[in-house]
């Protein structure tokens, strides 16, 4: 062992999966790129962490709902392009070719090329850190993506794609919620 920067703690326990996450505030609808996120339980409740200097942000705040679509690792270079430009300025469905698919409970549309989508509303927003809480109301899967990787950020400009998939749902099937 040897001793590393504390600045690299977050390389070593950087959370969820790399998202894309979609808002509309009526007359234009925007994407952003968000790599802080996390499960909190099995009654849905995910939390991203963005603030106001994401154009989205004030979105979201609005009007209360997204939908956070998780891209497969073959997108990293359209997931990094998006956090490289402003939805101010720039129309980032039309500017990176996404597909926008209408979503059924919320007013943000969906993304085509994900593998899926979590429809979704703010419950609670903890503003010291950045914190937004979301309920997952829907989930939507795309099938027809065939890349079933997911892209995680180290927070180096770095990432790793989902190897190997272990299954051990036997071995815990008493600590699943029905329905998983």
């Amino acid at each position: 062992m040897k001793e590393a920067a504390v600045e690299r703690a977050l390389t070593f326990i950087e959370p969820g999966p790399v998202v894309l996450v979609t808002t509309s505030d009526g007359d234009r609808d925007n994407v952003m790129t968000i790599s802080w996120t996390m499960a909190i339980d099995f009654d849905q409740l995910i939390v991203i962490t963005t603030g106001s200097w994401n154009y989205s942000f004030g979105a979201l705040m609005r009007t209360g709902e997204c939908c956070v679509c998780i891209p497969p690792a073959g997108m990293a270079r359209t997931v990094v392009g998006i956090g490289m430009v402003s939805g101010e300025d720039t129309d980032k469905f039309s500017e990176f070719g996404l597909t926008k698919i209408r979503a059924k409970i919320v007013g943000a549309p969906m993304i085509g090329e994900c593998m899926s989508c979590l429809e979704c509303r703010v419950v609670d927003y903890i503003e010291k850190y950045g914190f937004i809480v979301l309920k997952v109301l829907r989930v939507v899967e795309n099938e027809d993506v065939k890349d079933r990787r997911i892209l995680h950020a180290v927070g180096d400009g770095t990432f790793f794609a989902d190897g190997e998939r272990i299954n051990l749902r036997e071995e815990m099937r008493a600590k699943l919620p029905p329905r998983l």
